[in-house]
């Protein structure tokens, strides 16, 4: 099983790439937002990947982030959901989304992808929202992982050299989100009520660090009355 792949990006298609690793080539197919997100042809490219093998087939499927990769996982283990399907679903919502989708158990959004209709859209909800906080607690993309000290992850290969690229911790509003599932988590909440909150309040706040995700949530988990 291939679960990533470092090299340079050789060539873009409107829905895969090529990407060389040590002179062998490898096809992989993205999302819409993923493939909007990858560096141009010749650069250095580090990515997350899946590989589907059936009698007739053998695809790699690519994700910047472990968050992305793993809704795909979940996605295509609903009935009816296939890896095209699970793709559109990631291309319209993106992997936030779709975690915050699922954990609200709002299967309107999720009908909006294409190629989902209301039936799917509703057993996608119903059969993964249990899994939504595990998924949102995991936060980090390759591409935040591509700038700090700490751990080399490309060599210089072939004619063109490969730019060296390192890991750094994970930022942004994935990790914030983790961050505070775990907070609300330490703070004895359960899983499915901190990721419901932690999902209502990212979508309040898109930009939020991960003090004011907690102290939203808290607030969205305060007794009424």
């Amino acid at each position: 099983m291939i679960g990533k792949l470092t090299g340079r990006l050789d060539y873009r298609a409107a829905d895969h790439v090529l990407i060389d690793v040590r002179g062998v080539g490898y096809l992989v197919y993205c999302s819409d937002r993923t493939m909007a997100a990858l560096p141009g042809v010749g650069e250095a490219i580090s990515i997350y990947t899946d590989m589907v093998v059936r009698e007739d087939l053998m695809q790699l499927y690519g994700f910047l982030s472990l968050v992305e990769k793993e809704w795909h996982r979940l996605l295509c283990s609903v009935q009816g959901v296939g890896a095209k399907v699970s793709l559109g679903i990631l291309s319209a919502l993106g992997p936030d989304g779709v975690s915050r989708a699922i954990a609200l158990g709002d299967w309107a959004t999720v009908k909006a992808a294409k190629g989902v209709g209301p039936k799917t859209a509703q057993r996608i909800v119903l059969d993964l929202k249990d899994k939504a906080p595990g998924v949102m607690a995991m936060g980090g993309t390759v591409t935040e992982a591509m700038d700090g000290p700490a751990l080399d992850v490309i060599e210089p290969t072939g004619p063109t050299p490969v730019a060296k690229r390192t890991l750094k911790p994970p930022t942004g509003a994935a990790a914030a989100s983790a961050g505070a599932l775990s907070a609300l988590a330490n703070l004895g909440y359960s899983p499915s009520d901190a990721a419901t909150a932690v999902a209502e309040a990212a979508a309040s706040l898109p930009d939020a660090e991960e003090t004011d995700l907690i102290r939203a949530a808290l607030k969205l988990l305060a007794p009424k009355g």
